[in-house]
């Protein structure tokens, strides 16, 4: 069932969602509940604090010798007033998400900053802005707040040097946020506008993707490319600022593209249409009854007394009972379990139906109408073929052989 489920977590906004029956596996340090909201720290953010104090120490002990050693604990310090910075956009997501009945799920801060891990809900263009844009604005109010204590307190040396950073800080993330490309929040903008005028937000979500790729290049150009070109090398910490930002962006604005994509075939995601016929039988039924009813392309679903689905006759098995013992043998013998509660209606589709399916153990369900009766066989692998688009290439295939 995981491939089905990672599927369906792309469909939301923000990372996969791990399968609640799957082991737990902590993804970082719990720093309790804001505003009712769970932070964790990853394990990664550790990594990006080494490079910051790595990377930045030495410039400080250069720029301040008057600093000597504490030169690196100034940018430890620095790491945590950019872990203070993202955290506070993040809360800005997450706050303003709540003002729509948005429930946030968590708060995650790691290597790239950090992500704001939302629960299903129904999202709108205007409503997504909002919410995107609530963090870069949290940014920019920090640092327009550090820029006033810079301008009307006297500070010592530390202090300074600590505001001043946490001032550019967050003004760059802020500005850098609103570039028009996801996964950064300005990429919002770009769905939106085109989920407005074509009224699919998958198509939206693509374009933003291939903005955000954009976004990748241009910065590729400005701060590797040109100048290099100019006969310059770049700044080595620059040069590894703009690959690790860059490589972050790309795979963001990949898997939105993906997540588009994914979206954007969720129309032919329909139980009816992507079911094998079928045909019920009740678990009493031997069988010598189950061999009437099987052939023409049908599959066999027991059912239970009351009428629900709960088992699969398994064609191999139901041939190789003997003519003589068929009218003796029950039907359940030659018949493998379904998981339990897995039917779903005929006229179910789209996001709810893979959501639904996402929590259902088991590779197949059996499809029923309105009345309980079962009419055909639904397969992970069918719904994942027509998510991926490998059943529209199948279908082409085999056309083109018939020809």
């Amino acid at each position: 069932m995981g491939r089905l489920l990672r599927w369906s977590s792309l469909l939301r906004w923000g990372p996969p969602v791990a399968d609640p029956a799957a082991p737990v596996r902590r993804e970082g340090i719990p720093l309790g509940r804001i505003a009712g909201v769970p932070v964790i720290l990853a394990y990664s953010w550790f990594i990006i604090a080494a490079f910051t104090v790595i990377v930045y120490g030495p410039i400080l002990i250069r720029n301040n010798p008057a600093l000597g050693f504490s030169a690196y604990l100034v940018a430890f310090a620095y790491a945590l007033l950019l872990l203070v910075s993202v955290l506070i956009h993040e809360l800005a997501h997450a706050l303003t998400a709540r003002i729509y009945s948005w429930p946030t799920q968590k708060i995650v801060l790691n290597l790239w900053g950090g992500h704001t891990q939302f629960e299903s809900f129904t999202a709108s263009p205007g409503r997504s802005v909002l919410v995107a844009l609530a963090g870069p604005a949290a940014n920019l109010v920090l640092a327009g707040g550090a820029w006033l204590v810079l301008g009307t307190a006297s500070l010592g040396s530390v202090a300074e040097i600590l505001i001043n950073i946490f001032m550019w800080a967050n003004f760059l993330i802020g500005i850098f946020n609103v570039l028009p490309g996801l996964p950064l929040d300005g990429g919002r903008m770009v769905e939106s506008a085109v989920w407005k005028v074509t009224g699919s937000q998958a198509k939206g979500t693509v374009a933003a993707g291939w903005a955000g790729r954009v976004i990748v290049v241009a910065i590729g150009y400005w701060f590797i490319a040109r100048p290099v070109l100019a006969g310059s090398p770049p700044d080595f910490p620059l040069l590894m600022i703009s690959l690790l930002v860059g490589g972050f962006l790309w795979v963001g604005a990949s898997a939105a593209i993906q997540q588009g994509t994914l979206r954007g075939r969720l129309p032919l995601v329909t139980a009816a249409g992507l079911s094998t016929p079928a045909v019920g039988l009740p678990a009493t039924a031997s069988v010598s009854e189950a061999r009437k009813h099987a052939g023409q392309s049908r599959a066999l679903v027991v059912c239970g007394p009351e009428g629900r689905p709960e088992a699969v006759v398994d064609p191999t098995a139901l041939a190789a009972v003997p003519v003589a013992a068929a009218p003796s043998t029950p039907v359940t013998a030659v018949s493998y379990a379904l998981a339990p509660g897995a039917y779903v209606p005929e006229w179910s589709k789209g996001q709810e139906l893979v959501q639904f399916l996402s929590q259902v153990e088991g590779r197949q369900y059996a499809v029923v109408d309105h009345n309980g009766i079962v009419t055909g066989l639904l397969s992970q692998e069918a719904v994942v073929a027509a998510i991926t688009g490998k059943r529209q290439a199948s279908d082409k295939r085999a056309k083109g052989r018939n020809r």
